[in-house]
């Protein structure tokens, strides 16, 4: 794609925005109130708004490899703390996706250099979940089984954060965990259980 065309691409989205309504922009500019905070992936296929089908404002994204939410990434730290506490959020997702590059990087014993440390929070999913995985066969099996358990894992970490744990205690603030599968375009629901996790987790991670 030659960068020229995305200014040009930009000026008929304006434009599309002004013929449905003339006060787009000025209403957009007003400020931000969405209800879902979505934790993805940074893969080049998988966006956040149109995978969804919602609009500007009704989500507040954050995005990087593997969607990960380990405690010491002041990025994500950050993002969840803004989005919930400032935002008030009703709902975290944290959504993978089949064929992940960075799950599949971290199911390869290689030297990947900078992203060793990244990877090696996916290396620790499987880890708690070896013998899970390692009941399973087929290799396609098994990379997608990790995909969703990688997903489990970051919900349980934004589960963690002292600032989710308010927000559920005061406000009932829900957290989902989703995988989209490239195959076929659907978002799958991991029927994650935020009141059991959040129950079991409790005793050790309390924050309040």
């Amino acid at each position: 794609m030659k960068l020229a065309h995305i200014f040009e691409n930009n000026e008929s989205w304006i434009q599309s925005k002004l013929d449905v309504d003339p006060d787009y922009f000025k209403n957009l500019s007003t400020g931000q109130n969405p209800d879902i905070l979505y934790i993805g992936c940074s893969d080049s296929r998988v966006t956040a708004e149109e995978l969804m089908g919602v609009t500007s404002g009704d989500a507040f994204v954050h995005r990087n490899i593997a969607n990960m939410v380990p405690n010491t990434d002041l990025s994500s730290m950050s993002v969840i703390e803004y989005a919930v506490k400032h935002l008030e959020v009703k709902h975290v997702v944290v959504c993978g996706h089949y064929y992940c590059g960075g799950v599949k990087a971290a199911m390869e014993p290689a030297d990947l250099g900078i992203l060793n440390p990244w990877l090696r929070n996916i290396r620790d999913v499987y880890r708690i979940h070896h013998d899970e995985l390692e009941a399973i066969d087929n290799e396609e099996a098994r990379y997608k089984r990790l995909v969703e358990l990688n997903v489990q894992e970051q919900c349980i970490n934004v589960i963690k954060t002292p600032v989710v744990q308010q927000a559920a205690k005061n406000r009932g603030i829900k957290i989902h965990g989703w995988v989209f599968d490239i195959h076929t375009g659907k978002l799958i629901d991991l029927k994650i259980n935020f009141e059991k996790i959040l129950e079991d987790i409790m005793e050790i991670y309390r924050l309040d």
